[in-house]
């Protein structure tokens, strides 16, 4: 997947626990789960919102683009 979710880097920095962080943001722990491990196909805004409060970030600390095709072309370092 192009886009790279890092709410575990920002979880890690404040040392917040999942439990603490779904409860805060209004969400189960599964579904934290399912933005933390990449498989969500949609993120509303008002979640993003609300993650990044909690979080006190902004959503670029969260999502990054990753460009598959270009580390597809690049060679393989040794």
């Amino acid at each position: 997947m192009a886009i790279v979710v890092r709410i575990d880097v920002e979880l890690a920095r404040r040392k917040m626990s999942v439990g603490e962080f779904a409860e805060r943001v209004g969400l189960t722990p599964a579904n934290v789960a399912v933005l933390k491990n990449g498989r969500a196909k949609a993120v509303r805004f008002s979640t993003l919102e609300a993650m990044c409060r909690v979080l006190e970030c902004q959503p670029g600390d969260l999502l990054e683009f990753v460009d598959e095709e270009s580390i597809a072309d690049q060679p393989a370092r040794r």
